[in-house]
């Protein structure tokens, strides 16, 4: 996807609706961290995902195939402040034999729930805007720095490697070195009838 920038200028996320703001450059906004986040996820982070072929419910997208459904949620943590954002990514998949609604598939139909930082490099699970419970944005946080940090880890990590676990078996494969969840996952899908 090739994202732009320009998309943003003029735009200042308020509570429910979008002010077009003329003549400013977005950096010049002082936009709350809850407004930039708000304005990652409608500018990026849906987008990309619905690239990819996600479906969205609120803060969980997933993406069905085959064998098993591949979720994303975000989630926000209570700490928050609309000037000091912590979030993080849930990486999940499910087994489709284990999924009670396929129109409307679940997070917590999933036998293997993850953290994005497993899906990264040592060098990415340190950059600037992570922290140890995923990432924090202030409202002096350079959106656009913040938003291709964000394309760094999931166009070139967390979104190929989910791509490629197209099968249980695959999953199974890759999962296998993770002490609790490998095992977990391998049950549930010989429990499921896919091994």
């Amino acid at each position: 996807m090739s994202f732009s920038f320009s998309k943003l200028k003029g735009l200042v996320q308020t509570q429910d609706k979008c002010s077009p703001v003329k003549d400013l450059a977005l950096d010049e906004i002082m936009l709350t961290a809850k407004e930039k986040q708000n304005t990652f996820i409608k500018t990026y982070f849906k987008p990309i995902l619905k690239q990819h072929g996600y479906l969205t419910n609120g803060q969980t997208w997933w993406k069905s195939r085959d064998e098993l459904v591949t979720f994303i949620n975000l989630q926000n943590f209570s700490w928050n402040t609309k000037n000091d954002v912590h979030f993080c990514f849930n990486i999940a998949i499910a087994l489709n034999p284990n999924v009670k609604n396929h129109s409307k598939p679940s997070f917590f139909d999933s036998s293997i729930q993850l953290r994005e930082k497993s899906f990264l490099t040592e060098i990415r699970k340190s950059q600037f805007h992570r922290n140890k419970t995923g990432y924090h944005i202030l409202p002096s946080t350079p959106l656009e720095d913040f938003i291709n940090e964000m394309r760094t880890d999931f166009e070139q990590h967390v979104l190929p490697t989910l791509e490629q676990l197209d099968t249980s078996s695959k999953c199974v494969t890759f999962f296998e070195g993770l002490d609790f969840w490998g095992d977990r996952f391998k049950n549930a899908v010989r429990e499921a009838g896919l091994m």
